[in-house]
């Protein structure tokens, strides 16, 4: 049986597709512009998008901001609630983890949500004891 949803690695997709996806993460800001999503896409690693076989419409995203020598940053990985519980966000994270490796990144990381840690663990990641994450907001 062929599997509903279709990972893949890509140079584009629908502005308005992955632009719902943020929206349903809760990450989109009404200040953003749909046609930067193009440049998002492009200026990432990789960009992995689960899509629904059927109608071919995007069900799930992450992407890798790296600088294709040593270092990769996973983020954006948000599946669309109705599609969870199915695998999809671990394939996701499984197909941009083997593209870093197929390209020598020694330094695959991201800054987990808070109780999300068990999805992670068992894809390879853990815990980084004694680190802390930091955001940049202006410094006054």
């Amino acid at each position: 049986m062929e599997d509903p949803v279709l990972i893949q690695l890509v140079h584009s997709w629908d502005e308005e597709d992955i632009a719902g996806l943020y929206r349903a993460g809760g990450w989109w800001k009404e200040e953003y512009r749909v046609e930067d999503i193009r440049h998002l896409i492009r200026g990432s690693f990789a960009f992995a998008v689960a899509s629904e076989r059927k109608t071919g419409a995007a069900v799930g995203m992450g992407r890798v901001l790296s600088d294709g020598v040593s270092d990769g940053y996973i983020q954006d990985l948000i599946v669309l609630p109705a599609f969870r519980k199915r695998g999809i966000g671990s394939r996701i994270v499984e197909a941009l983890v083997e593209r870093c490796n197929e390209c020598g990144l020694t330094w695959i990381s991201l800054i987990a949500q808070p109780g999300t840690a068990q999805f992670y663990t068992p894809l390879g990641f853990e815990v980084m004891k004694g680190h802390i994450p930091l955001i940049y907001r202006g410094g006054e």
